[in-house]
This record gives structure tokens, C-alpha cells and sequence, in this order.
């Protein structure tokens, strides 16, 4: 069993044994049918992975959406919108269209938007280019004039980025931490995970430089209580015993900007199961 099956059984099983809910309080989101969308979750979770290794964390568990998934980091960090229609006809990503803000056809000034209006990745690729040892190589979406200027959009979940080098004798290592606020585990988690990771393969080539270590900090790691069915359903899933990774097919040293969607592989990843769907809350 790889490592990303361990900690994606592990955790869900935590949430089911241990978890809290949310049933005393007011919460945000919302079913379709109006009614409150309440959670089962547990608080500070930590996943470390070594990529260097070939630990991706990719579980087997469940289909994979992965064009969809770097199609929207490319969407966010390339092209830098929250156009939805964009997303849409370059990505065919259809999950945005329920988070539009006021017939706009965006999801608010959130995530490309935020990175377009602090010019974050040029920023970073900026300091890791002349400053590549600095200990603020920081990108964040928690932007709080931006919730000023427009309140109606979802708050960003996976909304902080760390990134760290280190100069070994076999070359130079590009490590990445993520810092998420929520994350819907059972629906989204390993789709967030092959985002960043892919982001994280763009800038290292870049540069030149190896995959390092990847790292995701989750502060309410939960599930949904309408989910529980497919929770159990996924807890009784056998996972694959290869080790799935993503390669990027493009020359070293590739500029940020130029890596396309078609020049990301999955490779090794075998899941004998289903889709299953979730009702999502909003």
C-alpha cells in the first residue's frame, strides 16, 4: 500500500471513530434543498511525502480527475483568472459554476484573481531566481482586502503555499508545504494534492532543480454527514499495489509559463473502482 492510501484510509477512519461535528452550531454551507450541510471532522492533521522517492500522494481508492485537476492550477497560476468560462472551455472544469458570485461568471476576487492582483507566482519565481535561500518564499491567497472588496465569494481552502530549497551533493531540491483551512477529505483531498504537487513540478523545472519533499498541513479535515454512505464504501476498497506518479514531459528548464496541460502524464495509477458521487454543500 502506498503512502497516500495509508493516510487517506487513516484519516477517514479517524473522522468516523474520533471526529467532532458541527450539529450544535450554525453553519455555512448548504445543500441544494436548503438544508444545512454539517460535518463529522478532526483538527491539525499533517501528511509528509518525499517525492524524490516516488512518494506521490496519489491514493487508488477512486478515479482520478487529473486533467481537470492541473487544468485548474494552470487556471489559477498561469492564466491567473477566476473566470469560470475560462475554466470551462480550456479546462472543462465544471465544478466551479456553483460557487459564481452574483452572475458574474467568476468565483470572486479569490485564488487567479488574488494571484494576478499581488502578482504572487512572478513574485516568487522572482525570489527563488535571486534570493533562492530566503525564508520568505511565501505565496497566500488569504487576502483579507480582498474579502473587503468582495465578500461573496468562497474563502480560499488550501490557501498558503511555503516553499523551501535545499543544495545537496546530487543537485538542488524544491520542497513545498501546504497550509489548507478545510478540506472536504473524502471528495477533493487527492485532487488538491496533485494540483499543488503539479505546481510544484512547474516551478522546480523552471529553475532546474529536483523534486523534494511536499508536505500538507489541514486544519478541519472532514466529511460531510450526507457522505457517510460512501465513506463505508470507500473504507472497503482494496487500494492498488502500485505506486502512481505524475510526470511532466518538457524539456529542463522550461519556462513557467510555456508547460501545457498535455505535458502532464499520470503514470502507474490502476483504481478497479467506481466514481461515486457526492452531494456537494455550497
Amino acid at each position: 500500500m502506498n503512502k497516500a492510501d495509508k493516510y487517506f484510509i487513516n484519516n477517514l477512519k479517524k473522522v468516523k471513530e474520533e471526529g467532532c461535528t458541527d450539529l450544535s452550531g450554525k453553519v455555512r454551507p448548504k445543500y441544494k434543498d436548503g438544508s444545512p450541510a454539517h460535518t463529522k471532522y478532526i483538527t491539525f492533521v499533517h501528511e509528509e511525502y518525499d517525492l524524490s522517492k516516488g512518494e506521490f500522494p496519489i491514493s487508488t481508492l477512486r478515479p482520478l480527475a487529473f486533467k481537470s485537476a492541473i487544468g485548474e492550477t494552470l487556471t489559477f497560476y498561469q492564466d491567473q483568472t477566476n473566470d469560470i468560462g475560462i475554466m470551462e472551455e480550456k479546462y472543462k472544469l465544471n465544478w466551479w459554476r456553483d460557487w459564481e458570485v452574483a452572475d458574474t461568471n467568476t468565483i470572486g476576487l479569490r485564488y487567479g484573481a488574488t494571484v494576478k492582483r499581488y502578482d504572487l507566482l512572478n513574485r516568487l519565481l522572482d525570489t527563488l531566481n535571486n534570493d533562492m535561500f530566503s525564508r520568505r518564499k511565501i505565496m497566500n491567497l488569504w487576502q483579507e482586502q480582498d474579502f473587503i472588496d468582495e465578500p461573496d465569494g468562497l474563502k480560499p481552502c488550501f490557501y498558503e503555499t511555503l516553499w523551501e530549497v535545499r543544495v545537496l551533493e546530487d543537485g538542488i531540491y524544491l520542497d513545498l508545504h501546504l497550509n489548507s483551512r478545510s478540506s472536504d477529505f473524502g471528495v477533493a483531498s487527492v485532487i488538491n494534492r496533485t494540483q499543488y504537487v503539479a505546481l510544484q513540478m512547474m516551478i522546480a523545472n523552471h529553475f532546474g532543480f529536483k523534486l523534494g519533499k511536499f508536505s500538507v498541513f489541514t486544519s478541519n479535515l472532514h466529511y460531510y454527514l450526507r457522505h457517510e454512505e460512501q465513506i463505508n464504501e470507500l473504507l472497503k476498497r482494496t487500494p492498488s499495489e502500485k505506486q502512481p506518479y505524475i510526470k511532466l514531459n518538457v524539456p529542463e528548464k522550461t519556462n513557467f509559463y510555456d508547460i501545457k496541460l498535455s505535458d502532464f502524464e499520470l503514470v502507474d495509477f490502476e483504481c478497479k473502482y467506481p466514481q461515486l458521487k457526492f452531494e456537494l454543500g455550497v
